[in-house]
């Protein structure tokens, strides 16, 4: 179930959510099911894929037991709002998108042990937060254009990764990134060797996670296309990062 508390932006992402939760009672979730928090705010560039995000993800929580709430309201990250969460996930957020207190709120949530998943541009926010960057991981540098290549995948230890092909080919927008943290644990690289425009050569995590300050980070660097979220790979993907980060996936095998 997803449920919308909060007006979007644009009218197509206020038709979609209204649409999936047309049945839903808003801030109220099923007895017993955990809530995730899709959050879609941006300050720079939008994804047009997000409307097509935000419904998949409500399709893997009603195919797989925890409701979810998707807002683009950063005042909804509160010590009393967030505590409800099991995860809380950033569908390609751009730029800076919480202020201060918001800040301090959500740091306060994962070190009190709840969940982020990044997806996508979620690696291109919060510059000027060193504590976000931190926990992500790394953050964006640049993009070639959207092409094929194929990603290694390094460890199937995971529940995003272990289904998946040792080399999984994907078309995609393919970032390059900076201030990659040592502490991330790497589970997808991408092979430069396979496509033009990379910068981080054999050292190019495009899929990763760590526990970090009591809590669970999960990043994916796939999703810039509204194709993606009807790709079964990915989505299947995109389900064991988000159940890893509410622990509710079985930990990953050192």
């Amino acid at each position: 179930m997803l449920t919308l508390f909060r007006p979007f932006r644009t009218l197509l992402i206020v038709f979609l959510l209204a649409s999936i939760s047309l049945f839903a009672q808003p801030n109220k979730s099923a007895a017993g099911k955990p809530k995730v928090l899709v959050f879609v705010k941006t300050r720079g560039y939008h994804h047009t894929s997000i409307p097509a995000g935000v419904a998949a993800i409500a399709r893997l929580g009603a195919q797989n037991g925890f409701d979810v709430e998707a807002t683009e309201d950063s005042t909804d990250f509160t010590d009393d709002n967030l505590k409800q969460y099991k995860a809380v996930v950033f569908l390609s957020t751009t730029m800076n998108v919480l202020g201060d207190a918001e800040q301090a709120a959500f740091e306060k949530y994962i070190q009190s042990g709840g969940g982020f998943v990044g997806i996508h541009a979620a690696a291109d926010t919060e510059y000027d937060w060193p504590w976000y960057g931190k926990m992500l991981g790394a953050w964006f540098l640049s993009h070639p254009k959207q092409q094929k290549a194929t990603i290694q995948v390094v460890d199937k230890k995971h529940p995003s990764t272990s289904f998946l092909p040792d080399k999984w080919e994907r078309f995609d927008e393919l970032y390059n990134y900076k201030n990659i943290s040592p502490d991330i644990k790497v589970l997808g690289k991408l092979d430069e060797s396979t496509y033009e425009g990379g910068k981080n050569g054999d050292n190019h995590p495009f899929i990763w996670y760590h526990e970090f300050e009591g809590g669970r980070s999960f990043y994916t660097g796939g999703g810039h296309t509204k194709e993606s979220y009807k790709d079964p790979m990915f989505l299947r993907h995109l389900l064991g990062g988000i159940q890893y980060a509410m622990g509710t996936a079985p930990k990953a095998k050192m």
